[in-house]
């Protein structure tokens, strides 16, 4: 992508619409989508619109059988046990959905974390880093055969406003030299954007188009890992627990941005952008806040985008396009 790609379309959509009507006239008879953290927040949110739009939906679950009883009422969900932080888990569900599908419409990476304690997983990752992007980016490249066998397949890549707070750190990605946990959530959220870039770059040719975001401010469980005294502090929630922020969508307005992204005509001819509020989000100004919305250059940046693409093919042992590491 370049950064003229990063204008607004008018979409007709704002940051009020619905998952209920961004997905009206969409049909998706015929198709199978995929969603991590398909059973909590956005994410169960995005399984019930594209189960009610027709998908057969696959749901990754760490947690299997809360995902089963949160989904036993829809259709056409299947539930996968995966764990992102354990990319073992990550290669025997890609295992058992290559063995039982043969093609793979759509993939929302939806789930993550943010904000957490520090906490190494795997040989020693940071947990933020290794589970909202190294996990997806397994994940991804081992489905990728049954996203090229869809014909014009889509991946939409959950990052957030966050990203703004922390470029890559090439130097010490696992914060070796002191934890700071927005900085780590900042970084990772930026990984999601350049994942989304380079995907796009290599698999386009394919019809595969992939597509990064921002859904708005919402309260869910991904705050689990903040007290609610610090959300009230940020102003987001009251003594009682009631939200308050302002600006904050509901978990359907939060949904909207990755539903359009994932079915949306109007993104046909190009992919690698990032979107906000049903749209294609513009260049963030260089002396603008998180709160002004946008995307910063550095999240978009192609080289960076292919560089963060061959660090993680070396650290996870899974090269570009699938290939397993000798």
């Amino acid at each position: 992508m370049t950064i003229s790609q990063q204008t607004p379309l008018q979409s007709g959509f704002t940051a009020a619409s619905s998952a209920e009507e961004v997905m009206a006239d969409v049909d998706l008879g015929g198709k199978t989508a995929l969603v991590t953290g398909g059973y909590s927040g956005l994410g169960l949110e995005t399984t019930r619109a594209l189960a009610q739009a027709g998908a057969r939906v696959l749901v990754p679950a760490r947690r299997p059988e809360l995902a089963r009883a949160r989904l036993g009422g829809h259709d056409g969900v299947t539930v996968i046990p995966m764990d992102l932080a354990d990319l073992a888990s990550v290669r025997t569900a890609c295992e058992q959905i290559r063995e039982s599908e043969t093609r793979l419409d759509i993939a929302v990476a939806a789930a993550g974390v943010m904000a957490s304690p520090k906490r190494r997983v795997g040989p020693g990752w940071e947990s933020q880093f290794a589970i909202n992007h190294l996990g997806h980016f397994v994940l991804v490249n081992l489905l990728l055969p049954l996203l090229v066998n869809a014909g014009g397949a889509r991946v939409v890549s959950y990052s957030s406003a966050g990203h703004h707070l922390s470029d890559i750190r090439w130097d010490d990605l696992d914060f070796d030299q002191g934890y700071d946990k927005w900085l780590a959530y900042g970084q990772s959220k930026t990984a999601n954007v350049l994942f989304a870039v380079h995907l796009d770059a290599i698999a386009k040719n394919e019809g595969i188009g992939a597509f990064s975001l921002h859904p708005g401010a919402i309260i869910t469980d991904l705050q689990r890992d903040m007290t609610a005294a610090e959300q009230a502090e940020r102003g987001w929630i009251d003594a009682e627990g009631n939200v308050i922020g302002s600006g904050f969508k509901t978990p359907s307005q939060g949904a909207a941005t990755g539903l359009w992204a994932a079915t949306s005509p109007a993104l046909e001819s190009g992919g690698g952008v990032y979107c906000e509020d049903c749209d294609i989000a513009p260049l963030a100004g260089p002396a603008g806040s998180m709160d002004d919305g946008g995307v910063r250059g550095y999240a978009i940046d192609p080289e960076s985008a292919e560089r963060l693409w061959q660090v993680s093919a070396q650290i996870t042992g899974v090269h570009l396009k699938g290939g397993a590491a000798g």
